[in-house]
């Protein structure tokens, strides 16, 4: 079976239909998987609630989307003042609907072998797997093989070892990774706002048969995005940051 990954859409709708596009270009798709944030940031997130809603039931909450219903699950998300004006403008776009649907997401899924959420295994709403000391921690409270994360809006793989060591992979679009020997933490990059220096959304494809997970990148109409965000007033930096990926 074919799996799609995508997380941290964060509201574009041209990032992300590029990517549904580009996704369904490249052959079946059994499921797809959706690691959270869905809103933040972006223009577009009733738009892009209802293209997850009809692509998949496979879906867990991040930390932006739980914001925008005032759903805490612990401490504060400690936003910074671009992030926290564009939860406060979303709260006012949501209809009832759409509430109801981000307040129904898990923070949690054990799907086909992984634990899938935003954060971390340890804290999904709110962890970042962003270094080998943190996906080593991550392990060892990993009640499935493998695990797929989404927050830092940055591609990577950390692998576990047969020694109990952990290392980073390196994790190139087109180029294959295979899962077969040590357990993993994969995250997809981001859909809508990536921060590692390319501006292209990012997502993943995993293919259960060969064990084989790949990465890609897609080119969207970042201009339109921009012109949006600025359109509704929301904070400039979150327009300009989108032509670095920042």
């Amino acid at each position: 079976m074919r799996y799609a990954i995508i997380a941290d859409i964060h509201a574009n709708l041209e990032a992300l239909t590029a990517v549904v596009a580009d996704i369904e270009s490249r052959g079946q798709i059994d499921e797809y998987w959706v690691l959270g944030d869905i809103t933040g940031y972006g223009s577009d997130p009733r738009a892009c609630i209802e293209i997850v809603k009809n692509l998949s039931d496979t879906v867990v909450a991040g930390n932006h989307d739980l914001a925008a219903v005032r759903r805490h699950t612990g401490q504060s998300f400690n936003f910074n003042a671009d992030a926290a004006a564009a939860v406060h403008w979303t709260e006012t776009q949501l209809t009832a609907e759409d509430i109801t649907y981000l307040h129904s997401l898990p923070l949690t899924i054990e799907r086909r072998g992984f634990t899938l959420v935003h954060g971390s295994p340890c804290q999904p709403d709110r962890e970042y797997v962003s270094s080998v000391h943190v996906a080593h921690q991550n392990f060892s409270q990993l009640k499935t093989p493998h695990a797929m994360v989404g927050h830092t809006h940055q591609p990577a793989i950390f692998k576990q070892e047969d020694d109990g060591g952990t290392v980073y992979l390196p994790f190139h679009p087109g180029a294959g990774v295979m899962l077969q020997k040590g357990r993993f933490i994969i995250n997809p990059g981001s859909v809508g706002q990536p921060r590692d220096g390319d501006p292209r959304a990012s997502y993943t494809v995993y293919d259960s048969d060969t064990a084989c997970i790949r990465l890609f990148r897609v080119d969207y109409d970042i201009a339109a995005t921009q012109a949006k965000i600025k359109s509704q007033n929301l904070p400039l930096y979150l327009a300009t940051r989108l032509e670095k990926g920042l």
